[in-house]
């Protein structure tokens, strides 16, 4: 599937936010793609499978990994997203909750300027960090 891919310019013109929801998106799908890859099972097993890696508390340990092996540029995405204003929900650590947003900020900006080498690297090392 194509995607129209979004110039610099416009991506600049997104709220933080935004950013997270598309990152969120892109993110549970390919974390659901890797859970079934590894094999066919229950899908009560796999669902479970999924909440545990893309929770607040998964996404936050992976960007703290990540952060410093990402661009200037990939961290300042990370640190808008991080800072801004959200509502943590009553299950979520607000700390987690704020960086995950970051992490999903920088996925989501990826994906529509189509840098889908990049977004699949950085998924992939989150992953690697869970030990799945």
């Amino acid at each position: 599937m194509n995607h129209e891919q979004l110039d610099e310019n416009t991506l600049k013109e997104y709220s933080a936010v935004v950013l997270a929801y598309i990152g969120d998106a892109v993110f549970e799908l390919l974390v659901r793609t890797h859970v079934v890859a590894a094999g066919n099972r229950r899908v009560k097993d796999i669902h479970h499978d999924t909440v545990e890696l893309v929770r607040a508390q998964s996404q936050a340990r992976a960007i703290r990994l990540l952060f410093d092996q990402l661009s200037a540029q990939e961290q300042d995405i990370v640190r808008r997203g991080r800072n801004a204003k959200t509502i943590a929900p009553r299950h979520a650590d607000p700390a987690d909750y704020q960086m995950s947003t970051g992490f999903e900020a920088l996925l989501g900006y990826l994906y529509l300027k189509g840098d889908h080498q990049r977004l699949l690297e950085l998924v992939n090392q989150a992953l690697g960090f869970s030990g799945n």
